[in-house]
């Protein structure tokens, strides 16, 4: 939900003009939408990425002559995944009263160990760090604590969406150089079949936790546009990978990574601001930016939503509606196998706001 408040309070909510969808029902609609599709994603979850960290590679077979720009990232992927159990537990208690949200970050945190578990294996068997450093580092590691970058659970959800696309980009990168595919000089000829498994492999989970957050930023999208928008250009405006405060040695990291070609700011604005936005129907940051500020020039008069409405030419509405419709129906053909639909049905409600004058019916699916 837009804000996760108590059912007292949102009776306290201004009234809403007739026709129109009150925030409550906004708020029911799209926490309906998170409890259908975390029963869906936890069903495949289950069915096709049910992997172990310690058995589901050959770590026996993992090269002990890695080259140190390899090991360095291969360090900094295990220092960041370290931090897994502040990310979960500081988004669960944000969005705790939503069942489909908080339930899926628990299995989001759960997905999330194992990518630890599997990058401290790919360290401990590199055999560049001894059981001793890798017990005294991650000592280091946690006597900090990872905390939210935002205050609230929409800016938090949009941030997801950056992040775990950029932390996907990460792992492909690696998984790349990994198969012998780098082009960069200082690692030509290097190859190592189990680390590129272990990239590959974390890096489908990354994209699987990409679609479900971009799932929900399109049903904040359509029910809640103007919010919506402003939450994506405050993240985008100060966005940084998570823990980057926080291990000690980030800074070789990421000139290591950027050295590397594996992730960089040119990276970042190609291939994770430009594809998340290309999900949403936004056309550029500068697109955004200018209908933003045009939408706060628009006086509301007497609430008669004059302002709310300016908002929809800032991206194709249109899409992101398909992009809702095609979610509730996955949602509910899972449901029909279960029988949900006959007992308690996740239905779709069109948001009456929308100016159909000029509206697309097309869309798009992630990338990934």
């Amino acid at each position: 939900m837009a804000e996760i408040l108590p059912p007292n309070m949102l009776s306290e909510r201004p009234q809403t003009p007739a026709g129109l969808l009150s925030s409550r029902e906004k708020d029911r609609l799209i926490e309906r939408g998170f409890l259908g599709l975390y029963r869906w994603y936890t069903a495949r979850s289950q069915e096709t990425r049910n992997w172990n960290a310690d058995r589901s590679f050959d770590w026996k077979a993992l090269s002990k002559d890695l080259p140190p720009e390899i090991v360095t990232v291969t360090q900094g992927f295990f220092a960041v995944e370290q931090y897994a159990p502040d990310f979960t537990s500081s988004l669960l208690n944000l969005v705790r009263r939503s069942h489909g949200r908080s339930h899926f970050q628990l299995r989001w945190g759960s997905e999330e160990e194992k990518h630890a578990d599997a990058w401290e294996n790919a360290v401990l068997f590199s055999g560049k760090r001894t059981p001793q450093w890798i017990a005294e580092y991650k000592e280091r590691l946690k006597s900090q604590t990872w905390e939210l970058p935002f205050p609230d659970a929409i800016h938090n959800l949009v941030y997801t969406v950056f992040q775990e696309r950029a932390t996907q980009l990460n792992y492909l990168n690696m998984m790349k150089i990994a198969q012998g595919k780098s082009d960069k000089p200082h690692l030509a000829g290097f190859s190592d079949p189990v680390l590129a498994k272990v990239a590959q492999t974390i890096a489908v989970d990354e994209a699987a936790h990409y679609n479900f957050f971009l799932e929900g930023v399109r049903m904040y999208l359509y029910y809640y546009p103007q919010r919506t928008l402003e939450a994506i250009k405050n993240v985008i405006g100060q966005f940084s990978m998570p823990a980057s405060m926080l291990v000690p040695d980030w800074k070789e990291f990421s000139e290591t990574v950027y050295h590397a070609g594996i992730y960089g700011p040119r990276d970042f604005n190609r291939d994770v601001m430009q594809v998340a936005f290309r999900n949403l129907g936004i056309e550029s940051r500068k697109a955004l930016e200018e209908g933003i500020r045009k939408t706060r020039e628009v006086p509301d008069f007497d609430g008669h939503n004059h302002q709310t409405t300016a908002i929809f030419d800032t991206f194709d509405y249109g899409m992101v509606e398909g992009d809702v419709k095609r979610l509730h129906l996955k949602i509910q053909d899972y449901e029909k196998e279960i029988g949900f639909d006959e007992v308690d049905p996740t239905e779709f409600v069109e948001n009456p706001a929308v100016p159909r004058t000029g509206s697309k019916s097309g869309g798009q699916a992630a990338d990934d």
